[in-house]
């Protein structure tokens, strides 16, 4: 059986929910509102007449995300509908608990599915569990929201999984890919996956979290054996640690996803094709 997260335990006392809400737009409003809307706006992630299904894990980036959008609506001139959606994937009481009573103290009106994935995938990926959890729970979060007649699933994941993930294939996968801003479903037709946070910072969420005094559930990848999400850990020590010589590196990676120049790589896919370094340039000379 594989053991859900573990939690992350805050010292600071709760604070009071108005004043959680009043910091997204006065101490934590360039930090965490701004980005969080200049990403909306840029690549267009919300349109009039929108029904949002807000994936809500338990963990920071959720809880996050939920406050977000429920500041946005109070602000925002598009009409557009949220459901804050979570799946329970087989937590111990105190889990449930946990993020049951995080989401009643923060006013979160959330809708829990029950279903047995961490038995599932204890039982048929051991091995690798991590990787086959994430994308059942993906798919059970689909489903749900189209069900509860979604047009849009809306994820927590933020600047730092962006970062992560582009130098994880890099190293790894031999590919430079990083995570986009909206994902059309490829099995759940009319379901559109949106990342509103990819610009907010891992550290200003943890500093919020800090702040509000919530006690949230740490999602990362390490439900099974610590060899499972060794990968990430050593890619984020690694860019930690490139920090310390260059303060900005995190950004510089992060722009080199919006500034590919595709006159000087040795080759890329498209629509399943690989296109070779001898393609392009003979389609070049074609044009001198």
């Amino acid at each position: 059986m594989i053991k859900e997260c573990q939690t992350i335990i805050v010292e600071t006392p709760k604070r009071d929910l108005l004043e959680i809400e009043k910091s997204l737009i006065t101490t934590y409003k360039k930090e965490l509102f701004k980005p969080f809307v200049k990403t909306i706006n840029e690549y267009d992630l919300i349109a009039p007449g929108d029904k949002i299904a807000v994936g809500i894990s338990g963990g920071k980036d959720s809880l996050v995300l939920a406050k977000l959008f429920q500041e946005l609506q109070k602000h925002n001139k598009i009409p557009f509908e949220v459901v804050f959606l979570s799946m329970d994937p087989g937590f111990r009481d105190v889990n449930r608990e946990l993020l049951e009573t995080n989401c009643k103290y923060l006013n979160i009106d959330l809708e829990i599915r029950n279903s047995q994935i961490f038995e599932v995938v204890g039982k048929i990926a051991k091995q690798n569990p991590c990787y086959m959890c994430a994308r059942m729970r993906r798919g059970f979060l689909y489903n749900a929201a189209k069900e509860l007649g979604c047009n849009k699933l809306a994820l927590g994941h933020h600047f730092d999984d962006v970062i992560e993930t582009t130098l994880l294939n890099m190293f790894y996968g031999g590919q430079f890919k990083t995570m986009v801003p909206k994902i059309q479903s490829d099995n759940f037709e009319g379901i559109e996956l949106i990342r509103p946070m990819m610009q907010v910072k891992e550290r200003d969420i943890i500093r919020w979290i800090k702040y509000s005094g919530i006690q949230s559930m740490n999602c990362g990848c390490t439900v099974v054996a610590e060899k499972t999400s060794s990968k990430r850990r050593e890619i984020k020590e690694l860019i930690e640690s490139l920090r310390k010589i260059h303060p900005d590196i995190d950004q510089s990676i992060y722009t080199s996803a919006t500034n590919v120049n595709l006159d000087a790589i040795l080759g890329y896919n498209k629509n399943n094709e690989k296109i070779h370094f001898n393609q392009m340039y003979k389609e070049r000379e074609k044009k001198i």
